[in-house]
């Protein structure tokens, strides 16, 4: 996936967009933790619907498009659906 035309978008690598998108649930999930305030986690919770928007697309490209499985992708796209059902239990909760 890193060779292909779908590997950049508007002149950045897709990765780097999954790296700031990491650093910013991290940085959402310390402030509600320290602070107990809901809304870094609910910004938490729409950045983590915008990512799996976004690796559902790529992981569509990949295999019917690329037709090139990228296992850090693949463990990229599980974690952030993981992580948004791990933010709508702690919103539930909250």
């Amino acid at each position: 996936m890193a060779a292909s035309s779908y590997s950049v978008v508007l002149g950045i690598p897709v990765a780097a967009y999954g790296v700031v998108c990491s650093l910013l649930l991290v940085a959402g999930a310390l402030a509600w933790w320290r602070t107990a305030d809901r809304r870094p986690l609910l910004a938490a919770y729409g950045i983590l619907l915008l990512a799996t928007l976004a690796v559902a697309v790529l992981t569509y490209l990949e295999l019917f498009v690329i037709r090139a499985i990228c296992p850090w992708c693949v463990s990229y796209a599980v974690i952030t659906v993981l992580s948004l059902g791990t933010a709508g239990l702690a919103l539930r909760r909250d």
